[in-house]
């Protein structure tokens, strides 16, 4: 074939494949409105009325445009796209403070991005703590119209797994910023697509079943799966926790792991599945067992001593009663502080055959950042290398690019870049520490265009005596190499001899086991700002992150729509 003739025949494939290319239009009211979903009555944030809101689906290649509507009446609001990469569009990332101003109230706003990868994926507010209140959801992109998929099933389900608090995110973040430091807590109950149980009498009210509690009420009411017997499911779980760490299970059922976070598994069975909050899995279910009972699916908290009830649906097989109960008692899961089985998932999770990214070789620059709890002038913080970080009013994206802005850069946000290390040789990361004073600062780490950046998350012992916690850890803007997990401290010197650079998988979002360290390695080839964050509310609002800048020079032009705060209050044009 002559070079011409193959030209040709490309830019025909391109086209066709655009020509296929669909919009995808959704059009969302987001208020608050009184719902029961483990019985107790609340005000959750809600999108047409749903809670969690509607499944965004699409095929790869496909424009999704969002039109949201923010009738929150008191608070700003923006969504974040958990798992879409944003290219060319990194101001549609929804990232208040980084990406965009905030939605104000009454206004309405349109996303408008490409989903460029099949994979199932989510969505979630990221103003304030918005996300413990209901507003969150899935998207499904389904593979190009004629192509197939490395693994067969007969029918497509997804479940949404979070916790749910009592209180109102006003009140946890007004906790979570005070002195002295007020702890959330652990949730009330863990929510399985939307639906759970709370135990009324626990709730001081005059009766438990009218008013504020009510467990007749259907809203609460199990979700169940109905599934036809010897058929194969490909069930999509997402977790999109405010704090819990959870291991999912179906009674009596194995589960073939096929998919994380957009990207083929080499498929391995399990009995419980682990899950963070802001992972996605693809699993595979068949229903094979005696198809005259129904039988339990159920998740339960780990990594944290749980005082939250298990999380309970139905797996109900055709044609018994959908809500008929199994016969048996739930089941409580493995031991919440066992982490061998956690860590034998996160190393068993490797890129299929076939469909392998290599990831670069050798990397151009190399960050570590310890992670801990500390204080701040008497405030307690999250930290990485000794730094909390904090916002500015005007959004970093705004302020690096619009150029009425970038000579007033050294008052918009601090200019000293975070450190790249800490002293990995004498620090302990198995007692607290000496001295637990940090600082805070909304400095971000430039990174050079098209670099390769190895990331090494390490854990450490919190404030509190032998204790490490789970940390999810998710990338705004990338999917990443997960090059390894090793128990206690990093060794920079000797340990990246060990990392898997021949099947990684890749991922948005990767856990961080107590007492233990994550290296992850990405391409600085994405234009924008990106967050880099624990995906745990609390933490998070209490200055877990940091900020990655890359190729802001080739940002296109920024949609207006994003201004109205800080310096850009003027710049916005409807």
């Amino acid at each position: 074939m002559s070079c011409s003739v193959y030209v040709l025949l490309l830019s025909t494939l391109c086209l066709m494949s655009m020509a296929e290319a669909a919009i995808r239009h959704y059009k969302w009211d987001v208020k608050y409105e009184y719902k029961s979903p483990d019985c107790f009555k609340k005000l959750s944030i809600t999108i047409n009325g749903m809670a969690p809101g509607p499944t965004i689906t699409a095929h790869q290649g496909d424009t999704v445009v969002v039109e949201v509507t923010n009738s929150l009446v008191t608070e700003g609001l923006t969504i974040h796209w958990h798992g879409i990469r944003q290219i060319g569009t990194p101001w549609f990332d929804g990232t208040e403070a980084v990406s965009q101003c905030p939605i104000v109230s009454g206004d309405t706003f349109v996303y408008k991005f490409v989903v460029d990868r099949a994979g199932t994926y989510l969505y979630h507010a990221h103003y304030g703590m918005q996300r413990e209140a209901g507003l969150n959801g899935m998207i499904i992109v389904s593979v190009p119209k004629g192509q197939s998929e490395p693994f067969v099933y007969d029918f497509d389900r997804s479940i949404l797994l979070t916790d749910w608090y009592h209180k109102s995110t006003h009140e946890a973040t007004a906790g979570l910023t005070s002195k002295p430091f007020v702890w959330i807590g652990e949730p009330q109950s863990l929510l399985i697509q939307g639906r759970g149980w709370y135990n009324c009498s626990l709730v001081n009210a005059p009766t438990s079943n009218t008013g504020v509690c009510n467990t007749t009420n259907p809203e609460c009411s199990p979700f169940s799966m109905t599934v036809v017997p010897g058929k194969t499911y490909r069930l999509r779980v997402g977790s999109l926790t405010s704090l819990a760490a959870l291991s999912f299970e179906i009674e009596e059922h194995n589960m073939t792991v096929v998919e994380a976070d957009g990207h083929y598994v080499e498929p391995f069975t399990v009995k419980n599945l682990f899950i963070y909050s802001g992972e996605t899995y693809s699993v595979l279910v068949t229903a094979n067992q005696d198809p005259s009972r129904n039988y339990w699916a159920t998740v339960n908290v780990v990594s944290r001593k749980p005082s939250t009830p298990t999380g309970l649906a139905i797996f109900n097989y055709y044609p018994n009663p959908p809500l008929r109960h199994p016969p048996t008692v739930p089941t409580t899961g493995p031991m919440w502080n066992d982490t061998e089985p956690r860590l034998a998932q996160s190393h068993a999770i490797k890129a299929r055959k076939g469909y392998i990214i290599p990831p670069p070789p050798t990397s151009d620059r190399h960050i570590i950042l310890l992670n801990t709890q500390n204080k701040i002038d008497g405030y307690t913080k999250w930290a990485l290398n000794n730094v909390s970080l904090t916002f500015p009013t005007t959004p970093y994206l705004v302020a690096l690019k619009e150029k009425r802005l970038t000579y007033k850069l050294p008052e918009l946000f601090d200019q000293t870049p975070p450190p790249d290390v800490y002293d990995w040789e004498h620090y302990d990361i198995h007692n607290i520490a000496p001295n637990v004073n940090a600082t805070s600062r909304n400095a971000i780490y430039r990174l050079d265009f098209n670099t390769t950046v190895d990331v090494v998350l390490q854990n450490a012992n919190t404030m509190n005596p032998n204790n490490s916690e789970t940390h999810p850890w998710h990338l705004h803007g990338h999917d990443f190499w997960v090059l390894g997990y090793g128990e206690g401290k990093f060794n920079p010197l000797n340990d990246p001899k060990k990392y898997n650079l021949v099947n990684p998988i890749m991922k948005n979002t990767v856990p961080l086991h107590p007492y233990g360290w994550t290296a992850l390695r990405f391409r600085a080839d994405n234009p924008g700002i990106w967050l880099f964050h624990c995906h745990i509310d609390s933490h998070f609002l209490m200055g877990m992150g940091v900020v990655f800048e890359e190729g802001i020079d080739k940002v296109g032009e920024l949609n207006s729509s994003i201004m109205g705060c800080g310096l850009t209050k003027n710049f916005f044009r409807p």
